[in-house]
């Protein structure tokens, strides 16, 4: 029979290890590690001899004390260091929880960004907590966004339903860009409108130049024309918690499918940032914070 000290001291060492865990996933991992994940492949329709390093920040969700501003400008600095081609900005600049004791203005995010430095430029998209933090653009269900006049007010564009020729040693790609696909907030039942318009976007195109394509949801990507070589993505946080390979719950209608990492399906291929923030809840396990710098070609 168990004594009751051991009895005891079991009770006492499960609460420390509680205490501990539920520290190091609200505290140390999601305010204080960066990992950087690359992705080195060529993708479907690449022209040959087109090498591309870029450089992806997903879902800062810029809030005190999880987020401040000056771990954004870090961020940035560290991003600067891997000397890239280009900068993405894969959306989701304000937080989508209320455990904060204060709040960044889009602007300063914006304006941080434009710290960035890269031969090709700095672009990016909004993501659906952008949307939803812009009670003007609930109203009126359309935008631009608060986060999207701050950043092309910065100098960044931002690619809603839009694309752009690039060229990198004398090689042409097009960089194209839709909007979040749960937009405009149209019940309490969490029924959504998209405002992603992949035609728009792809309209634009006007040679056989391969496709980067910036779509802030993953689950958008079943969507995306074959044309398209690379599908760039963030939203999912990898789950936030993610143990064995796996994430838990993912702000996705296809579960794990599209929660984290590089997915190749029917030829077509899709990179997920586990992104940098947090959302809903600011807890990160097994899901550090991350940069993802892709080696293209």
């Amino acid at each position: 029979m168990i004594s009751r000290r051991t009895f005891l001291s079991f009770i006492g060492y499960s609460a420390l290890t509680g205490l501990a865990s539920a520290t190091y996933a609200a505290v140390i991992e999601p305010g204080f590690r960066l990992n950087t994940t690359t992705y080195k492949f060529t993708p479907a329709r690449w022209t040959p001899g087109l090498k591309l390093r870029a450089v992806l920040l997903a879902d800062p969700h810029l809030v005190v004390p999880h987020m401040p501003l000056a771990r954004w400008q870090r961020i940035i600095e560290t991003a600067n260091a891997l000397e890239p081609d280009i900068h993405l900005l894969l959306g989701d600049y304000v937080a989508g929880h209320f455990f904060r004791t204060g709040t960044v203005p889009v602007h300063l995010a914006a304006e941080a960004a434009k710290a960035l430095k890269s031969p090709l430029g700095t672009f990016a998209i909004c993501g659906n907590h952008d949307w939803w933090d812009d009670k003007t653009a609930q109203k009126n269900k359309r935008g631009p966004t608060v986060a999207q006049k701050a950043f092309e007010d910065a100098g960044i564009p931002v690619m809603e339903n839009r694309a752009v020729q690039l060229k990198k040693d004398g090689l042409s790609f097009w960089l194209s860009g839709t909007g979040s696909m749960v937009a405009i907030k149209k019940s309490r039942n969490w029924d959504f409108e998209s405002r992603a318009d992949i035609p728009a976007a792809m309209a634009m195109i006007t040679d056989n130049a391969p496709i980067i394509h910036m779509a802030h949801e993953p689950d958008l990507f079943p969507e995306i024309p074959e044309r398209v070589s690379l599908t760039l993505s963030g939203h999912t946080h990898g789950g936030q918690i993610r143990l064995f390979g796996k994430s838990f719950v993912t702000p996705s209608g296809y579960g794990n499918r599209y929660a984290y990492g590089h997915v190749v399906e029917d030829g077509k291929h899709l990179v997920v940032s586990g992104g940098l923030g947090c959302s809903i809840i600011p807890v990160r396990l097994g899901m550090p914070p991350e940069i993802v710098v892709l080696e293209l070609g």
